[in-house]
Parts: C-alpha cells; structure tokens; sequence
C-alpha cells in the first residue's frame, strides 16, 4: 500500500511528524492515491451534505497529538 498521506495544510506537526516516520504529505487537494487523509475537523458538516472525493480513510486529528494520528494510520496498514 502507497505511504501517502494528505494533510490538510494547518496541521503542520502532523506533517512533520509524518514526514519523519517515512510518509510522503501531499495535499488533501491532490488527486493522488493516498492511503489516508488527516483533517482538523473544523469544516464540520452541518447540513449533513458529503461528497466523497477519496475512498481512503478520514481521520480527524482534532484533538489528537501528532503521535496518536501516525499511530491511527500506521493500525491501518
């Protein structure tokens, strides 16, 4: 499976975090195929509309220390 990340642009921690550990960020607006997409959380749906641009798993890092996001992608591997 591809070690590719998006990441939304502000959580620059989790970027590093992830750059360090082996991953490859790209940007949540790029058509790669990653494997998973981090978000904030603060784009919360509130008319309940969705729109699945990637079948990868979303994560919502709000809350979450850069250490417990790698470690919620790396139980997807």
């Amino acid at each position: 499976m591809t070690r590719k990340i998006a990441v939304e642009d502000n959580l620059s921690a989790i970027k590093q975090v992830l750059t360090q550990r082996g991953f490859t960020v790209v940007s949540p607006d790029s058509k790669e195929n990653v494997m998973a997409c981090i978000v904030t959380g603060m784009d919360s749906n509130l008319m309940d509309i969705q729109h699945t641009v990637t079948k990868a798993p979303v994560i919502n890092a709000d809350g979450m220390t850069p250490e417990q996001v790698v470690a919620r992608i790396e139980s997807l591997q």
